[in-house]
């Protein structure tokens, strides 16, 4: 038996992200870098990456990817797909045989619209049609798993070391403006492909470290709007979370994060009146929408992303800056292996989010 200090457990999981305000692409090299310097934090039960801008021939359309466990399931998901939308490309995901990665299912991606008619019909806008739509492929067909679905963007993820499924999925072959992973040491729940970050609805995708004490009641709370958490981890919920608040509620990410990660109430009483208030309506409001416990989680979205702590900083999370550039990580390891000549570097707040976006007048 050993001793303690004479061993190391991790703070479970790991994440980064790279950031380019300016929105230059770069390839997935630098993001595997990055995650790979943190495998000691992860158990090869799942690994992940977001990326944004990948998509600039087909960036109107969307991009769904879908994970089939048989035959069956792929033409009856298809089906509905093709019942759905104008399809433009359907197509495997390119991916390469390396011994780390097996058991996998079939892995394709379609590029689409929603039909007019149905949009009409429905008197839904585009995205409350889309995220309608994945909820309904996701909770009825059995073997079928749609794991993302924005435009102009992908998820990819499976089970293994976050190094070993980037090289899996050629991600040097991608160039976007945005990138984000995530390495996964799962502490109630199975390694599955499905179960992998990052999470991902519509334009939005998570990648967590930590574990989420409110789950139950967040998740009772976020399916009486039509969200159904069929796989019940507690990421899946913080996605579901962050579109309700800020696609259907309109708020701010700002207003978001003092919705998920709010300040306690004895900090509200010593605020200015203004800022009392506005903070009192929102934990009154939203208060089942609270989540506690150790996070720390990057948001990705289109034109941005967004870091947060949970409001106690029980996990790490450290950030960086040089030029355009923006950089965060479990461990500042994982920045200084793609950036060592940082130029500013800092450790966030709890309950402090911090959000970039690309420049004004950037179109990618």
């Amino acid at each position: 038996m050993q001793n303690e200090g004479e061993f190391r457990i991790p703070s479970g999981c790991a994440i980064s992200g790279v950031f380019s305000r300016s929105g230059k692409k770069f390839n997935g090299e630098s993001i595997i870098k990055s995650i790979s310097t943190m495998h000691d934090r992860c158990n090869g039960l799942g690994g992940g990456f977001a990326a944004y801008g990948i998509y600039p021939r087909n960036k109107d359309l969307y991009a769904f990817h879908v994970f089939y466990d048989s035959v069956r399931a792929k033409e009856e998901c298809e089906e509905v797909i093709k019942a759905n939308f104008d399809v433009n490309i359907a197509e495997k995901i390119p991916t390469r045989r390396i011994p780390e990665i097996t058991d996998e299912p079939m892995i394709w991606r379609y590029f689409g619209l929603p039909f007019e008619k149905l949009l009409k019909d429905a008197r839904l806008d585009e995205k409350e049609f889309v995220a309608r739509f994945v909820t309904k492929v996701n909770t009825e067909i059995k073997g079928a798993y749609v794991f993302s679905s924005g435009k102009n963007m992908g998820v990819f993820k499976a089970v293994g070391f976050p190094e070993d499924v980037g090289r899996y999925y050629c991600l040097e072959n991608y160039e976007g403006y945005c990138w984000t992973a995530h390495g996964r040491y799962p502490t109630n729940t199975p390694g599955w492909w499905g179960g992998a970050h990052p999470f991902s609805l519509l334009d939005y995708s998570i990648v967590h470290n930590g574990e989420i004490s409110s789950y139950d009641a967040n998740r009772r709370f976020i399916e009486m709007f039509g969200y159904k958490c069929a796989l019940l981890t507690d990421t899946e919920v913080i996605t579901y979370i962050i579109d309700f608040l800020n696609r259907k509620q309109r708020l701010s990410l700002e207003e978001v994060a003092q919705v998920i990660a709010a300040p306690f109430w004895s900090e509200i009483d010593r605020m200015p009146p203004e800022q009392q208030k506005k903070l009192t309506y929102l934990r009154n409001v939203f208060s089942s929408l609270l989540v506690t416990g150790p996070f720390s989680i990057l948001l990705g979205f289109t034109g941005g992303l967004m870091a947060l702590n949970d409001r106690l900083k029980l996990r790490s999370m450290v950030a960086g800056e040089k030029g355009d550039m923006f950089y965060v990580a479990s461990e500042e390891c994982a920045i200084r292996a793609v950036e060592p000549n940082i130029e500013r570097f800092w450790a966030p707040q709890g309950k402090e989010p911090i959000v970039v976006t690309l420049n004004e007048g950037v179109n990618v």
